[in-house]
C-alpha cells in the first residue's frame, strides 16, 4: 500500500502541466461521495461544494456511488477521464482497509491520489440501555463471558474495523452485523436488533441525550465536543482502541499538477472559513488539513497499522 501510494504521488510530479489553472472548471465538477446519503461524509462534501461553486462559479455537484466499502464510489473516480471534473469524497478505510479484506478490487489505491485529509472524527461506542452497561469496562466483560453483537455501516466500514480491533484487544466475541449505512446501524442498536456499535457520534448523538442509546466511550484521541462527558478510550484503559476517520479529497493519479494544485488549495481555504470550522465541529470532526505526500504517507502508516489488526483477527468481506 505505501509504496502504491507514494509511487502515484511521484509519478504525478512527472505530469505535464498542459493545462493552465484557468482552464479549471471548464463545466460542472462531479463530487462523487462513495456512502449512501445523510452520514457525516456526505454533510461535509455538499458543504465542500457549496463554498468550491461559490468560488469558481461551477455548479459542484454530489453524487452518492455507494457499495462495497466505498469500492464502487472510487471505481467510478479511479476510471474517470483525469481532469478534475470527477472528484472523489470519501474516508480512509477504502484504501486502508478494503485492500486488505477484498480478495479483488476493480481499481488500485494508487489509481487515485489524495489531495487533502480534510478532517477526522472519532466514534461513539454506545449500547441499547437495556443491557445495563455502564461503562467500556462492563460491555468488555459481556463480551468475553458469553459475546456481544456490534452494529456497523456496512463490511470494510470504520465500525466493522472497530469491532475487530475491540476483539484484537481484549479478546471479546463480537458478532459484526453490517447494514447499509449508518442510519440503520444506529437504528439496530436503537431496536436491540445488536447489543450496541461504535458508530459516527452525531448520528448516535441525539438518541443518547434522549437515553435511548447508554454511550461508554468514543475512539478518539480527544473527548467529543458534542459528548464532553464521554471519556475516551484511553481514559476507559484501552489506547489500543483509538480509531479516527479520515475524511480525504482525492483525485485520478494522471490528473495534472496545475488542477490538481488549484483544487487542494480551494478545498483547504474553504476549510479555513470559520463557518466551515463551525460545520466541522457540529460534525464532530477535528479540522486536519495534511495534504499531497503528506496525505499520502498518513493513509500508508493506516494501512501498515489496520493490515496488523485485520491479519490477526481474519476480519473479511461479509
Amino acid at each position: 500500500m505505501k509504496r502504491l501510494v507514494l509511487a502515484a504521488a511521484l509519478a504525478l510530479a512527472s505530469v505535464s502541466g498542459a493545462f493552465a489553472q484557468g482552464d479549471w472548471p471548464s463545466r460542472p465538477v462531479k463530487l462523487i461521495v462513495n456512502f449512501p446519503p445523510g452520514g457525516p461524509l456526505d454533510v461535509l462534501a455538499r458543504s465542500v461544494g457549496e463554498a468550491l461553486q461559490g468560488q469558481f462559479k461551477q455548479p459542484f455537484v454530489v453524487e452518492n456511488r455507494a457499495g462495497a466499502g466505498g469500492n464502487i464510489g472510487a471505481d467510478a473516480v479511479a476510471k474517470s477521464a483525469p481532469d478534475g471534473h470527477t472528484v472523489l469524497l470519501g474516508i480512509d478505510s477504502t484504501f486502508t482497509v478494503n485492500p486488505h479484506i477484498y480478495k479483488t478490487m476493480a481499481f488500485k489505491p494508487g489509481d487515485l491520489r489524495p489531495l487533502v485529509v480534510m478532517s477526522s472524527s472519532g466514534l461513539l461506542v454506545g449500547t441499547n440501555p437495556s443491557n445495563g452497561f455502564k461503562t467500556l469496562a462492563d460491555l468488555v466483560a459481556a463480551g468475553k463471558a458469553k459475546g456481544v453483537s456490534f452494529s456497523s455501516a456496512g463490511s470494510g466500514s470504520p465500525g466493522h474495523l472497530a469491532a475487530e480491533m475491540f476483539t484484537d484487544a481484549t479478546g471479546m466475541k463480537i458478532t459484526h452485523v453490517p447494514y447499509k449505512g449508518n442510519a440503520p446501524a444506529v437504528t439496530a442498536v436503537l431496536s436491540g436488533e445488536v447489543t450496541g456499535g461504535v458508530l459516527a457520534t452525531p448520528g448516535m448523538l441525539p438518541h443518547v441525550k434522549a437515553g435511548k442509546i447508554a454511550p461508554l466511550a468514543v475512539t478518539s484521541r480527544q473527548r467529543s465536543p458534542l459528548a464532553p462527558d464521554v471519556p475516551t478510550v484511553a481514559e476507559a484503559g484501552l489506547p489500543q482502541l483509538e480509531q479516527e476517520v479520515l475524511y480525504l479529497v482525492m483525485v485520478p493519479a494522471a490528473t495534472p499538477e496545475p488542477i490538481a494544485q488549484t483544487l487542494q488549495k480551494a478545498v483547504a481555504d474553504a476549510l479555513a472559513r470559520p463557518d466551515m470550522r463551525a460545520k466541522l465541529q457540529g460534525l464532530d470532526m477535528h479540522h486536519e488539513g495534511q495534504q499531497g505526500a503528506a496525505a499520502a504517507r498518513r493513509l500508508a502508516d493506516l494501512s501498515e497499522r489496520y493490515g496488523k489488526v485485520i491479519r490477526a483477527t481474519g476480519m473479511k468481506v461479509e
